[in-house]
């Protein structure tokens, strides 16, 4: 009946939320090359789909262009017909050396667009720092029914809200970082 459980577990919550977040939107296209965009895209390697970090390296060698290499030859094919059929939207270029894939510069429509996306995630993100608090404080309140005391619990709470409250600044602060990569051009 200690509230720290209840605390520690809803911070464990949070922060898994955060993680979560902090990944999705690195996978959400900025107009600038990240290699993070292909960690979606899987590749057909001896009979089982594998992500193409693991069949070639990968590279960033400037801000619009991504590098891949297969370590094998065989690969080329496949890792092109993996890019051009994921959700990406660009075609790679292969000289039969590396395959290249060049970012092209964002339209101000699409970059709404992916403003939006990355709101919706960090909504969604919020929601659940939300649900971890009040499963924390449904907890307290049974806790009491088993005999904590009630200030111990309304002291619980109010730490459960500042615990809410940091993480939610963090969301924001997350959100508004990644508006600004989108946006800036």
């Amino acid at each position: 009946m200690d509230p720290k459980t209840y605390l520690s577990d809803a911070e464990e919550k949070m922060e898994l939320a955060v993680e979560y977040l902090d990944e999705s939107l690195a996978h959400i296209r900025a107009g600038k090359a990240n290699p993070k965009i292909l960690d979606g895209i899987r590749v057909d390697y001896y009979g089982s789909a594998c992500p193409i970090s693991n069949v070639a390296n990968i590279s960033v060698p400037d801000a619009r262009t991504i590098t891949i290499t297969p370590w094998e030859k065989s690969m080329f094919r496949e890792i092109e017909k993996a890019i051009i059929n994921s959700e990406l939207g660009i075609t790679p270029e292969n000289n039969g050396e590396v395959i290249r894939i060049s970012i092209p510069p964002l339209t101000e429509e699409r970059r709404r667009q992916l403003v939006k996306q990355s709101k919706a995630e960090a909504e969604q993100a919020k929601v659940s720092i939300r649900n971890a608090r009040r499963e924390g404080i449904d907890g307290l309140k049974k806790a009491v029914k088993q005999g904590m005391p009630e200030d111990v619990e309304k002291d619980a709470e109010n730490d459960m809200q500042k615990l809410h409250d940091r993480f939610m600044k963090r969301i924001d602060e997350l959100f508004a970082a990644k508006e600004k990569e989108i946006l800036t051009v």
